[in-house]
């Protein structure tokens, strides 16, 4: 069975400002255009190598930065029938770890890889029909979250134990 793929290199989408520090703005642009490309050209696989990124001193982006990344994707209009791999050597921080799982959590294809091969097969692979009646994963908001919790609490907690009281030398319930 024939594969087209979309191999993306981290150094066609990572952009540096003046100061050699990553331009996260410009990134997810150039990511999402990247995205939008291989959707517009009927291209449903796709993965990203940074496998020559340097390991940096510090984390490059923050989870909610990641999780931009992720929506960045879906506003290219990438969806559960598209699949991701992201081929790596290193993830000291766990973004790459992340990154995957903010994807699953949207409902997106998304796998993280060491090996080239690994990847190919995965990307190969014909999507199961458990994979396509796969449903979105909700992402609440702090309240919502809260008063969520706060009903499962309610439902879900078991009676209060009563106390023995004493009357007369007797205890009673």
């Amino acid at each position: 069975m024939p594969i087209e793929l979309h191999l993306i290199r981290a150094s066609e989408f990572i952009r540096l400002d003046p100061d050699e520090h990553i331009d996260f703005e410009a990134s997810k642009r150039v990511l999402q255009d990247l995205a939008y490309a291989c959707r517009k050209r009927g291209i449903d696989r796709a993965m990203v190598d940074i496998r020559n990124m340097p390991v940096p001193d510090q984390p490059r982006f923050t989870p909610s930065q990641l999780a931009a990344l992720v929506g960045a994707f879906r506003e290219a209009g990438f969806t559960r029938q598209q699949r991701l791999a992201i081929l790596y050597k290193h993830d000291v921080y766990g973004g790459i770890r992340n990154f995957t799982f903010f994807s699953k959590l949207r409902g997106l294809q998304v796998q993280a890889f060491h090996e080239f091969e690994t990847a190919f097969y995965w990307l190969a692979e014909e999507q199961s029909s458990e994979l396509k009646q796969a449903t979105e994963v909700p992402i609440l908001k702090s309240d919502a979250r809260k008063q969520q919790e706060d009903l499962v609490d309610r439902v879900h907690r078991p009676p209060a134990p009563r106390l023995a009281r004493r009357t007369k030398g007797n205890y009673e319930r």
